[in-house]
């Protein structure tokens, strides 16, 4: 069976709203329970996979898919010679920092590198940031310039 397109995936659960409280009963409770110590490797590497599957050409792409997978409002910083760096912010992003303080976004950092990876045609990684008291998650995104992908 073919897989749907992300935009006949997204048209097909647009009109559902739900709360996100099975999701984030999969992502902190069953998740973590599952993959050990793991998790936030696994969870990194889950993201790349999505994004593989996934491609997007520009951030405004990413930023859209952010918001359409409830994953937060994604919002780009400074970009420098070789890296970018981005936060997460919304209703969904403060309510996971006021319920468990520390919270992990491997899952969309994974993402975000796949996906800049793609669009640089660079090797690239992206490591979390402390969060601010802002209720933020800070990304930052590193390119290798000397290491170009096919």
């Amino acid at each position: 069976m073919k897989q749907p397109s992300l935009e006949d995936q997204y048209q097909a659960f647009s009109a559902i709203t739900q709360s996100a409280f099975g999701t984030e009963l999969l992502r902190h409770s069953l998740l973590p329970e599952l993959l050990g110590k793991d998790a936030a490797s696994l969870l990194y590497w889950a993201g790349k996979q999505l994004a593989r599957r996934y491609p997007l050409d520009t951030l405004d792409d990413v930023a859209l898919f952010f918001e359409r997978a409830g994953w937060g409002a994604l919002s780009v910083g400074e970009e420098r010679n070789d890296e970018l760096s981005v936060e997460l912010s919304g209703p969904i992003i403060a309510a996971r920092f006021s319920l468990y303080g520390s919270c992990s976004f491997q899952l969309e950092a994974g993402f975000l590198a796949q996906q800049i990876e793609h669009q640089k045609r660079f090797v690239t990684e992206a490591v979390e940031l402390p969060p601010k008291r802002d209720g933020k998650a800070r990304i930052l995104v590193k390119w290798d310039r000397k290491q170009g992908v096919d």
